[in-house]
């Protein structure tokens, strides 16, 4: 039996969530809205994007503003939220749209678009323009994997998933309210088709999951073995002077942290660093004490900081060798500071942290 998608969509009416980017019934939703809550979600909760989403509200109220900001006040707004290439291609996108003169309507036009990929296009086509397409997220992978019994496993089995998540708005129902169609598999996906314990007694399509029908729709969407996570290792200094300011530098534009600020160190390298070995790498000749060990999680790898901090009178002439710039403690809220240099500068700095 077929999922019936007016079952799907009278449950979604009933239950839908009532979310700050989300249209209310019989509204359309901003297309701006919408895709900055989507590039805020990549790797992100919910609950955690919510406030960087209203804050960026406020401070840039349409894509328009948004694309006149300095680049360094659109990264510290995001600063915290992680994955800061995602910042970087916001800003590149808003400026693309506002150049234009609004946002593409078609999958064509969105997928052209710095930072939007085919997720992201569909998203914002389906519930910003009424194209009939289906965003295949996390949730979406876990409906489609659980109604149809996929038991390939993950990441291999996408291509997969996403064909027969593409058959789901195949009728009528479905095809009429686009919008609503796609968020109501959000939905089902985040509050009853849950990765663990799914609530299959309440779900809309209990009867067409072919996972519950063989009582494996818990198990799906199968993973194949994590691999290690590597570890990396790392050494910054955390130098003030009487004024109270902190010495930053700004990292390279490409890569990891890419033109966010950060703490003078040593490069991310899989041994650790002797700290006579570190100190080669120090801003400045200073009595340097060791002030411990933090850990930061990447998507990819492990890191392990050792922190050291400094104090001298005022800062040498030679640290504009290293790009190095005098920031005072007070403005470190409103800095583009990734969130592991805030955790060296705490560890450092105990009685200033923020």
């Amino acid at each position: 039996m077929p999922p019936s998608s007016a079952a799907l969509l009278r449950w979604y009416d009933r239950h839908r969530r009532t979310l700050p980017w989300r249209a209310l019934p019989g509204r359309t939703a901003d297309p701006y809205h919408v895709w900055l809550s989507e590039i805020m979600l990549q790797q992100t909760t919910v609950a955690a994007v919510i406030p960087y989403y209203h804050r960026f509200l406020d401070l840039f109220p349409t894509v328009g503003d948004l694309a006149r900001a300095e680049s360094d006040t659109v990264m510290a707004a995001w600063a915290g939220l992680g994955y800061y290439a995602r910042a970087r291609n916001l800003h590149a996108c808003a400026r693309a749209v506002a150049a234009a003169g609004g946002f593409p309507r078609d999958m064509a036009g969105l997928l052209a678009l710095p930072g939007v990929g085919t997720y992201t296009a569909a998203a914002i086509a389906a519930i910003a323009f009424g194209q009939p397409v289906v965003p295949v997220d996390g949730n979406v992978e876990r409906v489609t994997s659980r109604l149809f019994a996929l038991t390939d496993p993950l990441p291999g089995s996408r291509k997969t998933i996403a064909r027969h998540a593409a058959t789901l708005n195949d009728s009528a129902e479905a095809r009429a309210r686009p919008s609503d169609f796609a968020q109501a598999l959000f939905d089902l996906g985040a509050g009853i088709c849950t990765p663990r314990q799914p609530a299959c007694a309440l779900c809309p399509w209990r009867e067409s999951c072919a996972g519950l029908g063989r009582g494996i729709a818990a198990s799906l969407p199968a993973k194949a073995p994590r691999t290690a996570r590597p570890v990396r290792h790392g050494a910054h200094f955390l130098l003030t002077d009487a004024g109270g300011q902190i010495l930053l530098r700004r990292r390279p534009e490409k890569g990891l942290l890419g033109s966010m600020l950060e703490l003078p160190g040593t490069e991310w390298r899989p041994t650790p660093w002797r700290e006579a070995e570190a100190m080669a790498f120090a801003p400045a000749r200073a009595d340097w004490r060791a002030a411990g060990r933090i850990t930061h999680v990447f998507t990819h790898f492990t890191l392990h900081v050792d922190v050291y901090a400094a104090h001298v009178g005022h800062f040498p002439n030679t640290v504009a060798r290293i790009g190095g710039m005098a920031v005072p403690h007070a403005d470190l809220d409103t800095l583009a500071l990734p969130s592991l240099m805030r955790k060296c500068v705490a560890a450092a700095w105990p009685e200033r942290a923020t």
